[in-house]
């Protein structure tokens, strides 16, 4: 154990905070333990229990931070075109899964019955949404078939990334390119979206037939 440093109460939870996601991410849930969490981060195993009551309390502020860096890194700018927003974001996160492929699968996985895990994973989603919704102006309010449908989507790309985290059977584009296809295709019965989400142009209509 390397020497320890007298922290304040904000940097001393920041850094068992990146102690135990770099833990989370490099092994599965089971085998990570809150006494190589003290002991990386150079802390008694007290000290640890005071700022986390639990090893699912941690992950779960691990977890939370993770949502919320990532939803810094992927804010939609209305000035770029959408349909790079959307690749972007989707490349941002699938760089998140694979980076943090144990923590994710714990998320999703392990933990999938876990009210507050989940509740950080429905938070995340609702502002995706959200976000998607003000940016592209697709539609508004909650009961119209835009929302629905890009909440359906970010639920499929979720589940999709999980798929591919735990079988790896295609492609890293595969998995971004399927993620475009499935949102297109639900909106595209409801409303025309090949422009602002795809950045097709409008063809010009083809000349009339020479006489």
């Amino acid at each position: 154990m390397t020497p320890r440093r007298r922290l304040d109460p904000a940097e001393r939870r920041s850094q068992l905070l990146d102690t135990g996601a770099q833990l989370f991410a490099a092994k599965p849930y089971d085998e990570v333990f809150m006494e190589e969490v003290a002991e990386r981060a150079s802390v008694s195993r007290a000290l640890l229990y005071r700022y986390f009551s639990s090893k699912r309390d941690l992950f779960a502020a691990v977890y939370q931070q993770a949502a919320d860096r990532l939803l810094a890194r992927t804010e939609l700018d209305p000035a770029r075109p959408v349909h790079e927003q959307l690749r972007a974001g989707l490349d941002a996160h699938i760089d998140y899964f694979a980076a943090n492929r144990h923590t994710v699968l714990a998320a999703n996985r392990v933990l999938a019955g876990d009210p507050v895990i989940q509740a950080v994973i429905t938070d995340e989603l609702a502002e995706l949404r959200r976000r998607l919704l003000d940016s592209t102006g697709l539609g508004a309010g909650p009961g119209g078939p835009a929302p629905a449908a890009l909440m359906s989507w970010l639920v499929f790309v979720r589940t999709l990334c999980v798929e591919w985290l735990t079988h790896q059977t295609f492609s890293r584009t595969e998995l971004r390119e399927m993620c475009v296809g499935a949102l297109l295709g639900a909106l595209r019965p409801v409303m025309d979206v090949d422009r602002p989400l795809t950045g097709d142009e409008e063809r010009p209509a083809d000349p009339p037939p020479t006489p």
